[in-house]
Formats: structure tokens, sequence, C-alpha cells
């Protein structure tokens, strides 16, 4: 499914007035090559991996609106949710044109661990690679506002009764990493239930069908007073009272379960960066001078996330995120794949 928006630009004038002229015109211009050598050309295909209507596609609407000022184009999306992502990257992978029109933007956490325990035919580094990110935060536990449950350690001595479940938006996830690290760690027994998104498993906590929910703490904050966060899997919680004041993990128990987060940011064809590096230049160049406008920053705050997520990441930033995320899925890729049986 796609959602096409045009708007006049300068350099759709431009291709107006020059129909108009004629290509006899046009090929006899000293100009031909400068005009062939144009990029963008057309509108910049974005492929989300996920549902329309989720994060990540809110995400990049949010992005592409200040992007466009950089870049001089307009932006299609297209939607291909299923297995965890993988159907996502293998379309892209396999069916897009790697001409730098065609761009993946994911979210790098899951998708990463993912690509490590799946083993999608797209392989991360050899057909596509993770350029830049856009966002980051930290992955949290929380409950709906009518739970008997007001804290971590009242969850987890649940846990130590009778196994407690767990929405989650997807296995292959950092929380849900965490939930099975922190019942690894002190003896808790969690069931996650995977609900396809990131609004069905809030729900699902709010509602009572599961006993608490771990996502990204977007979720839960711009929840508010919907859900209570017991937990974050962070050195600290940088949020305050947006969070609840919800403790560290590790704070708490005294753990050493990793710091977990996800990022959201773009991919691209390897071979596009190699068939084509002026303008993957041009789309690097842009879009971080798109992710440090401080529009973007208030776009963010307008739908109700703290400015602070916002956190761009270049190429090597990104790919040091991605190699992270990689080693963490090693090591607990095993607790995952217990549960998935």
């Amino acid at each position: 499914m796609q959602d096409f928006t045009i708007t006049p630009t300068r350099r759709s004038f431009l291709r107006g007035s020059a129909a108009v002229a004629g290509a006899g015109i046009l090929s006899a211009s000293p100009f031909r090559k400068t005009w062939a050598a144009a990029f963008p050309e057309r509108n910049i295909q974005i492929l989300i991996p996920t549902g329309e209507g989720g994060g990540a596609d809110r995400d990049a609407r949010m992005f592409s609106t200040v992007w466009r000022k950089y870049l001089n184009t307009n932006f299609e999306y297209s939607y291909y949710p299923g297995a965890a992502g993988q159907v996502g990257y293998e379309f892209y992978a396999a069916k897009s044109e790697p001409d730098c029109y065609n761009l993946l933007f994911g979210n790098l956490g899951p998708e990463i661990i993912m690509q490590a325990m799946q083993k999608p035919k797209a392989k991360l580094g050899k057909d596509f690679i993770y350029f830049c990110q856009t966002t980051d935060e930290t992955m949290c536990v929380f409950v709906g506002k009518n739970s008997k449950i007001k804290t971590i350690e009242q969850l987890v001595d649940e846990a130590k009764k009778r196994v407690v479940t767990v929405a989650t938006s997807r296995l292959p996830h950092p929380a849900s990493i965490g939930v099975l690290a922190l019942g690894e760690a002190t003896g808790a027994k969690f069931q996650l239930v995977p609900f396809g998104g990131g609004n069905p498993s809030a729900m699902a906590a709010i509602t009572g069908e599961v006993d608490c929910c771990t996502l990204p703490i977007t979720n839960a904050i711009q929840l508010d007073k919907e859900v209570l966060i017991l937990t974050v899997f962070s050195k600290k919680n940088v949020f305050g009272e947006m969070a609840d004041n919800a403790p560290p993990v590790n704070d708490v128990f005294g753990t050493k379960i990793p710091e977990l987060s996800s990022s959201r940011g773009f991919a691209i064809h390897v071979k596009a960066i190699e068939t084509y590096p002026d303008r993957f230049k041009t789309i690097e160049e842009s879009v971080k001078k798109a992710a440090l406008d401080p529009e973007y920053a208030d776009l963010v705050e307008k739908a109700g996330m703290p400015r602070s997520f916002v956190r761009y990441g270049g190429r090597e930033e990104t790919v040091a995120f991605a190699e992270e995320m990689l080693a963490l899925a090693e090591k607990y890729g095993s607790l995952l794949a217990a549960k998935k049986k």
C-alpha cells in the first residue's frame, strides 16, 4: 500500500519547462550532462518492514517532512510487515532497484535481532547497510494503571509464584531480551506474548489481558495516565516524571543486564553505494541536515515524545550500534528461541 503526495518543486517546474521547450533544444544544450547527473530526479521510495500506521511509519513521515527541504523531492511509502520484519528486508534486497532511489526505514533493535535469529536471505553488510539513525530510546516494563502491581519488585515477586504474562510487539526485540534476562537473573517466570505491534501490546496490558508489557519507552510515555512504568533498561531514567521516575532495573536487583535500546533509521543497498557514490553522498549529507534541523525535534515533541529521543548517528555510529545488537542477539538468542518452542 502506498501513500503518494506530490507538491510542485523547482525541479518539477524546470522539467515541465524543458518539455515545453522541446527535446531538440534540450539535446543541443551544453548543460545536458549537468541535467542528466541531477539527483534526485524523481520521488524517493521508502520501504517500511512493518505495518502502516505504526511507529516506524509515523517516524518516517515526520522525518521526511523535514528531509524534503534538503533533498528537494517527495517520498512514497510502502509497507511489508511479516515475520518480525523479515518479509520487508527480503523484498527490499531482492525486488527493489539498487539505485539510491529505494531506501528502507527500520527499527534497528528488533530487526537486527531478527536477522541474527531468523537468518533471512537479505544479508546485513552484503546486500544492505544501515547508514544513519534518527532516534534512539530505551526499553521499559509497564503495567496498566489499574493493575495491583505497582513496582518492579512486586512484579518479580509475583513472577516467582506463577508465570507472569508479558506483552511484547515481537519476540526478536531488545525489550523481550530485557524481560527474559531479568527472569534469568532473579528466578522469576515470564511468558512473552507477541502482539504484532506496540499499540496492541500496550492495550493488552491496559485491559488486563496480560500482566504487563515491555516496549520502547516512547509507547509508555505517550499513554501517560493509562500506564505505570515499573523499570527501565538503562543506567539512568533520564525522563524523570514523564517515565514515572521508574528505577533502572540493575539499581533495584543488583543485576548486570546490559542497556537495551532501539534506534530507528535508514538502510540502503550496498550495491547502490558502490554504483552511485555521488547520489549516496547527496543522501548522506541531506539526511544529516534534516536530523539536526530543530524543526524535526519540534515535530517529535508535537507527536508526544521527548525531544531527547532525537539522536542523529552517521554511518560509523549506526554500524557500531548494529554490531552491538548482533552481539546481544548472540548472547540472549537461546532465551528467545526457548520461548518460541
